[in-house]
């Protein structure tokens, strides 16, 4: 099947302006045996493509096989149109740290498109492919999804298999779905979803777990109970807080019943997830010695040396500073200090979840849950500028405060655009039980068809 009419001109002149993509396929042939291209996130296996991280390290690097997400994708008739930029090796809040190329945010060229995501999120935005695949650490889906005003699904952990995901942080990661409505969101969600053999960590949904085709509400077309995280917000931008009250007041329009509730753990999310993370990244980062992967220094004294020149020239500041980060967490004697420490409150934030959403394993005779998902924002501010307009490094870590807890506790959390304030899109996000996706999806869908979800100037869309 051919692209359609008119597509390559509009893919090159808006690609010109906002670089979501590493290596785009259509520009290539223009034929895909499907009705359905996607786009793919640089650090997510397909056989023949580039698995660049966007990483020097991995620059020409091209993938011999394919993840088990995409080949569910491409056995269900759809075809991958490119691979997308992405912060490197999924570390960042902005995709600036990509050593490939710059991406910028379809609605503001001169914003960021978000991160790790953001490659992927402005391909979907500017209508340059129907859905894309992501993956989610601590947010890299749902913030990227906020910035650029499109549908960002992080599942739960386990729901989608990480076979074919070059791993960062192995047990906070998932690979996630952006969309363009939540309908394909939840389209692309049920066929990727599954256990899957390659991957010991994934499992089906339970039995109990609310189906994944609930519509016209929550449960037999009755609206639900959303918990709003209130009384904790603190510091978002004046654009941003417009935003998030727009989303409780049109909700409670639509019938749902509001009420506030708290997370104890909430502020000590940050500093748990960047300990543990950084823990993880730290040892799966060191495979890349340039003998196994990676591209090689011109010489070396011996094998040490071989490491450390390739290590210097392909990692970026960004990568070294969380490998050395984790390395000190797990120095011996400060593992107790830290990186166990950060457990601790991991299993507290969960159980904090758990007491509002009910037990992650539905558990018989468990106490039933106090509401259906939780209302929370996504990140303080709307897409940030650069120079003058930027967030520092560690301000950016930081505003990760309300999205790496769904993370921390292994629970689907689902972004979708709430409103446009000052000319951008301001995301909320929504978080659930464990395997209540279907719950998620049904609530955003519900805002969708009485709020349509917005798009930048210039848009058009190619696919039904």
């Amino acid at each position: 099947m051919a692209l359609p009419e008119g597509f390559l001109p509009y893919y090159k002149a808006w690609e010109e302006r906002i670089g979501a993509f590493i290596e785009f396929a259509g520009e290539k042939d223009g034929e895909f045996p499907s009705s359905l291209p996607f786009a793919v996130k640089d650090n997510i296996a397909a056989r023949g493509f580039s698995l660049s991280c966007a990483s020097k390290l991995l620059e020409r690097f091209r993938s011999p096989y394919t993840a088990t997400a995409v080949r569910k994708l491409q056995a269900w008739g759809a075809a991958v149109i490119g691979k997308t930029n992405m912060d490197e090796f999924g570390m960042g809040s902005s995709t600036d740290a990509s050593a490939l190329k710059r991406t910028n945010n379809p609605w503001d060229q001169s914003r960021v498109a978000g991160g790790s995501s953001g490659g992927s999120a402005a391909a979907v935005a500017a209508g340059l492919a129907p859905f894309a695949l992501g993956s989610d650490t601590g947010g890299s889906v749902r913030q990227p999804a906020a910035f650029c005003g499109v549908v960002g699904l992080k599942p739960t952990y386990g729901a989608v298999s990480r076979y074919g995901l070059v791993a960062y942080a192995s047990s906070l990661e998932t690979i996630g779905v952006l969309a363009d409505t939540t309908a394909r969101c939840r389209s692309v969600f049920a066929v990727i979803r599954g256990k899957d053999p390659l991957d010991q960590t994934t499992a089906d949904a339970p039995a109990e777990a609310a189906p994944l085709d609930v519509t016209g509400g929550i449960t037999g077309g009755k609206k639900g109970v959303i918990g709003v995280l209130s009384a904790q917000i603190a510091t978002l931008e004046e654009e941003t807080r417009r935003g998030f009250e727009a989303a409780q007041a049109n909700l409670a329009a639509l019938g749902y019943t509001l009420i506030d509730v708290e997370l104890p753990s909430l502020k000590y999310g940050v500093p748990a997830y960047y300990t543990i993370a950084t823990a993880e990244a730290s040892a799966n980062l060191a495979r890349f010695d340039s003998i196994r992967y990676g591209a090689r220094p011109d010489w070396s004294e011996n094998p040490d040396d071989l490491i450390d020149k390739a290590r210097e020239a392909g990692f970026g500041p960004e990568v070294k500073l969380r490998i050395l980060l984790g390395t000190f967490v797990l120095r011996a004697g400060f593992q107790d200090r830290y990186y166990l420490r950060a457990q601790r409150i991991r299993s507290g934030i969960r159980r904090n979840f758990e007491e509002i959403l009910g037990d992650s394993d539905y558990a018989p005779g468990s106490p039933a849950p106090r509401c259906d998902a939780i209302l929370m924002p996504v990140f303080p501010t709307r897409a940030f500028g650069r120079g003058e307009a930027a967030l520092s490094p560690f301000a950016q870590k930081a505003a990760d405060l309300y999205t790496c807890c769904a993370n921390l506790a292994g629970l689907p959390a689902l972004s979708f655009p709430a409103s446009v304030e000052g000319g951008l899109p301001v995301g909320v996000q929504l978080l659930g039980r464990a395997f209540s996706e279907g719950t998620l999806l049904a609530i955003a869908e519900s805002y969708e068809a009485a709020h349509p979800f917005p798009h930048p100037a210039g848009y058009r869309s190619f696919w039904n």
